[in-house]
Parts: C-alpha cells; structure tokens; sequence
C-alpha cells in the first residue's frame, strides 16, 4: 500500500505566542489550542505552556510546567480543557474553540514521561500511585507519590505504605 501526501500539516503555532513563550534550546512546540477570551494553550515537546492576552495587547505567559507534573488531562465534547498536576496545583482550565491536535499531543507528551507506575490499595476505596517519570527536557528520572481522593499522608500507615510502593518503583529502573 502506497501513501499519499496530501501536503496537510498541522498549524504552525502562531508567531507572537511563540514570542510569549520564548521556548528554550531544544523546546519544540508540538500542537496548541485558542479559547474565545484569547488564550492559548501550547503543547511542547518539554512542557505544556499557556498564553494570555497581557499589558499593551500583547501576549504574557501565564503557565509553563514539564510534562512529568502534570498528573491527567481530559477534553469534554464542548471543547473544555483540565489539566490537573501531580502537586496540587490549581488545575488549568480553558475551553478552547480551535483545539487541533493538542489534546492527542498532551497525551502523548505525559505518557511519553511516565516510565513505571504501580497502583497502592490503602484499604476501603483509598489509592494512591506510585510512579517513576522522565524529565523530558534532561532526561533525568524521578519518582512520585499521587495521593487519591480524600487520601492523606498523615493517615495511619499511608506514609509507610507509600514509600514501601516508592522504594519498589525506584528499585525498579535502578534508582535505588
């Protein structure tokens, strides 16, 4: 079978949002997405920034963190954008009117950083995860602790259960 080119390709990130963000040596800006208020939303191959309209109409970054924080991304049917991060960082959400390929690259760009994970029962509908990622940007491998939901370190034997399940992962991929 033969493939066609159909000289499509994705649309190059506009130029005053690549100002905005001033990627670094070695940042390469994948795929992004605009909301109706003037946001922009830009995926890269390191972290996932954000723009929004600034002083004198131009455009500031208001957002830029490597993949291995964030912790999940979910786009709705109407366009909604969350991302939450691993650190308890308030979420970010948007509802993009253009979103292209970016919710299938931020996808991507978080499972291309998660190396090893293993899920922790803590007892009656408690988790928590365990997860070894790569900084994207150095390579560098580090581990993580993703707490559930009504779940905290100060509970009995959640702290020694997590760093049982943190000593495990690390172990491992030879960090330990």
């Amino acid at each position: 079978m033969r493939l066609l080119w159909t000289g499509l390709r994705r649309p190059a990130v506009p130029g005053p949002v690549v100002a905005a963000i001033g990627p670094s040596a070695g940042e390469r800006l994948l795929a992004w997405g605009a909301a109706a208020d003037g946001r922009v939303v830009v995926a890269g191959r390191h972290a996932l920034h954000a723009v929004a309209p600034g002083p004198d109409d131009g455009l500031a970054l208001v957002l830029s963190r490597p993949w291995h924080l964030v912790d999940a991304g979910t786009m709705s049917a109407e366009g909604r954008l969350e991302v939450t991060w691993v650190d308890g960082e308030a979420p970010l959400r948007v509802t993009l009117e253009t979103a292209g390929s970016l919710p299938e690259t931020l996808r991507e760009r978080v499972q291309a950083s998660v190396v090893l994970t293993e899920a922790l029962d803590l007892g009656v509908r408690r988790t928590a995860r365990v997860v070894v990622r790569r900084d994207l940007a150095s390579g560098a491998l580090l581990s993580q602790a993703v707490l559930g939901p009504g779940v905290r370190s100060s509970d009995p034997g959640v702290a020694e259960q997590v760093r049982a399940g943190l000593r495990r992962v690390r172990e491992e991929v030879g960090l330990e």
